[in-house]
């Protein structure tokens, strides 16, 4: 029997966009089109030629799958109106945010906001994986409450929603229960996510607390950093693995997180979470870690401390089975394939 045919369509082959592919492939033949949407120079040919991509292939397809809103989301949705198909779009976390004090969201553009504003509006449906990319309220970072979600930010957004949480192939992250290394935390970060994933922080707290031990994975580099603070560069899954299997710790103490597909990984690994209060996070981690409510030194220090005189190893056991409860890859497929066969 023949696979219907779905475009998909994706800024950068991300590892949970790997996933996506790897959930629909069993049902659907996927016609993907990825271009180098990071280099501004190349938008406009991009956008030519997504746009005979589209002209090409939407007569094959009644479904347009596009993950992030951005410059990728435009065309699809307009086209997908005009030639009356199916549009989902899932939003992940930049596409619903403008937080200019840390230099953050593709809503603070614009021009970016506006095509995200005109695929939001034409979009059959928008499917994103946190409630709080809808609307939420933001009380870790200052002391003034910042209100973010595309609601928030983007007026007569009437397209129906539904929330879908990110699922992770559970077998590819278990690792074997080895010792863990004692006092040790680790944070995955690109070098221009330091400031969105609290890295700062990180560096602060290393320097009160010198007999602990912080991993950087995903940076190359810190200036001005002590000696325990560690930067791993990039690493590839399996290493990452391989950290996630001997740390204790996992630090996500960022100011904004859509979902946190790195936590959860960790938390397979039975790292222990210690999570700012933002967005998801607190229901990733639920009882099995620890919340910081606010940005601030003197409570993560305290925070750390307490965490460290708990019984790691079994707090670790419940945090890698909360993982495979709450969020396995194959609730986010059935919820999927359920919006998708649904159009019908």
């Amino acid at each position: 029997m023949q696979k219907e045919r779905l475009i998909f369509i994706y800024p950068k082959l991300f590892t949970f966009i790997q996933t996506e592919i790897d959930l629909l492939s069993d049902n659907y033949e996927l016609i993907c089109c990825s271009l180098k949407w990071n280099n501004k120079f190349l938008l406009p040919f991009n956008l030519i030629r997504q746009f005979f991509f589209l002209l090409i292939n939407l007569k094959r397809v009644d479904i347009i799958l596009v993950s992030f809103g951005g410059y990728w989301s435009f065309l699809p949705s307009l086209l997908g109106k005009l030639f009356n198909k199916k549009v989902v779009i899932v939003v992940h976390g930049t596409d619903c945010v403008s937080f200019p004090e840390i230099k953050y969201g593709s809503l603070r553009f614009p021009i970016m906001r506006w095509l995200i504003k005109k695929s939001y509006q034409w979009a059959s449906i928008i499917l994103p994986v946190s409630e709080s990319l809808v609307y939420t309220e933001n009380n870790y970072f200052s002391e003034e409450t910042l209100n973010f979600g595309y609601k928030h930010h983007l007026s007569n957004i009437t397209t129906s929603y539904k929330v879908i949480p990110n699922g992770l192939i559970i077998e590819n992250w278990l690792t074997k229960e080895v010792v863990k290394l004692p006092k040790t935390f680790i944070s995955v970060m690109t070098d221009e996510q330091i400031l969105r994933k609290g890295g700062d922080l990180i560096i602060k707290i290393a320097r009160k607390i010198p007999n602990c031990t912080f991993y950087l994975a995903g940076v190359s580099s810190i200036q001005d950093a002590p000696n325990n603070v560690i930067a791993l560069g990039k690493l590839t899954p399996e290493q990452l693995k391989e950290w996630y299997s001997k740390v204790q710790f996992y630090l996500q103490l960022s100011n904004f997180e859509g979902f946190g597909v790195a936590i959860c990984e960790a938390m397979l690994s039975r790292c222990v979470p210690i999570v700012s209060d933002v967005n998801v996070l607190p229901y990733i981690v639920g009882d099995t870690g620890f919340l910081l409510k606010k940005r601030n030194l003197a409570l993560l220090e305290k925070v750390i401390n307490v965490a460290l005189q708990k019984e790691l190893v079994q707090l670790g056991k419940q945090a890698k089975k909360r993982i495979i409860d709450e969020f396995p890859s194959s609730k986010r497929k059935e919820k999927l394939l359920s919006v998708l066969k649904g159009f019908r």
